[in-house]
């Protein structure tokens, strides 16, 4: 078993969504343009998509294979995580490389809430969630989050303010947990030992920090009971550890990377949401650098785009969702290894100048008519 402690991490942000959603059909043809002016070369291109493998991903895929004449290369895993050991094979295939990386998360415009997707090939239709892989890794930090909220309680006692926690929220010897920054919660004696107050059956109550007090207010502890602190338990006061398997064929890469800000996603309005966008910047971050390194890729050009796809579920009458893209980031290589990155406003302004049209699209029921009607070739064994 490796032992994963997470107690602090590189702090991530700054993913805006108002006035950054395109539609695929306008991003698709927008990115080939764009690689045109960089100078790829129509017919040369190998494009590549590291996606979930949602089928909500599919109409994105099929765009791309319209507009850039070939069916991209699978350089995902489940929840839109990059198999960097792919870019070999990948530099193989073609002239000029692209790859598109996004995380997806659904979204029901009825009740305009993040993660869910209707799945029309269900029985009746069913919504679930999406993207799923991220959903269920939350779940757990999610449940620990709940349980806490519940158990740390807030409450005056003949005018003195306690806060009762549970005591398996005050074991610091646990593998597994969300545990909370103590120092943030329970005021210390002069010799620093927590002001304890009382020992229940299953908590002990102490004295609170002044510092949680004037963060929180008075009204919480003014309860003729004692009261959860329900939402007002923050990402900055408390971490998750969890202890992992060995990786196997790096199952749990989507969790390693993200365990660190559990925090900020089981706190968020919409934690598919912010998952998923923390999960697109982690994964710009941590691939941009195995792309510009990667021996395959030297001598020619390179653009990685990274993004999220927001998945709308499809009416009655459609067959494919109504995908939109938001563009995070993206780095660009020449043949002659010179590389840069674009943040994410001048990333969408750039995109923003691509025209809409491509000449060089193809039609891909005219394609796959000729294929069916070619001449019929034995294969001999």
């Amino acid at each position: 078993m490796n032992d994963l402690v997470r107690n602090t991490v590189e702090p991530v942000g700054g993913f805006q969504m108002k006035g950054m959603i395109m539609r695929y059909n306008v991003f698709t043809p927008r990115l080939y343009n764009w690689c045109k002016s960089l100078g790829f070369e129509p017919g040369k291109i190998i494009p590549s998509r590291a996606f979930c493998s949602d089928e909500s991903q599919g109409y994105p895929i099929i765009l791309m294979t319209k507009h850039f004449g070939t069916f991209p290369f699978n350089h995902g895993r489940a929840g839109g995580i990059v198999a960097t050991d792919r870019h070999a094979p990948h530099a193989a295939h073609g002239q000029d490389i692209l790859i598109i990386q996004a995380s997806h998360v659904g979204y029901d415009p009825q009740t305009k809430a993040f993660g869910t997707y209707r799945r029309t090939h269900t029985t009746h239709g069913e919504c679930t969630a999406n993207c799923g892989k991220i959903q269920n890794v939350i779940s757990w930090y999610s449940n620990e989050y709940k349980f806490a909220q519940q158990n740390i309680l807030l409450h005056n006692d003949n005018g003195e303010k306690t806060i009762t926690v549970d005591n398996q929220l005050l074991r610091e010897d646990r593998d597994d947990g969300l545990f909370l920054r103590l120092e943030k919660f329970i005021a210390a004696d002069a010799d620093g030992q927590r002001r304890l107050l009382n020992i229940l059956s299953t908590a002990k109550v102490f004295a609170p920090s002044r510092n949680l007090v004037e963060r929180i207010g008075e009204a919480p502890f003014n309860g003729i009971t004692p009261k959860p602190i329900g939402t007002r338990l923050r990402s900055d006061m408390f971490y998750f550890n969890r202890k992992f398997p060995d990786l196997v064929e790096r199952a749990h890469n989507l969790e390693h990377s993200m365990i660190g800000y559990m925090p900020q996603v089981v706190t968020a309005p919409s934690p598919a949401l912010t998952a998923a966008q923390i999960n697109t910047q982690i994964e710009f971050d941590r691939t941009f650098r195995t792309i510009v390194k990667e021996q395959g890729y030297k001598g020619k050009k390179v653009l990685f785009i990274s993004g999220l796809n927001i998945d709308i579920s499809p009416e009655s009458d459609q067959l494919f969702p109504l995908t939109k893209f938001v563009p995070w980031a993206a780095c660009v290589q020449d043949r002659d290894g010179f590389y840069y990155t674009l943040e994410q406003q001048e990333l969408m302004q750039l995109l923003e100048q691509q025209s809409e049209d491509n000449a060089d699209q193809i039609d891909l029921e005219q394609a796959i008519q000729m294929m069916t009607e070619v001449d019929e070739i034995g294969v001999e064994t």
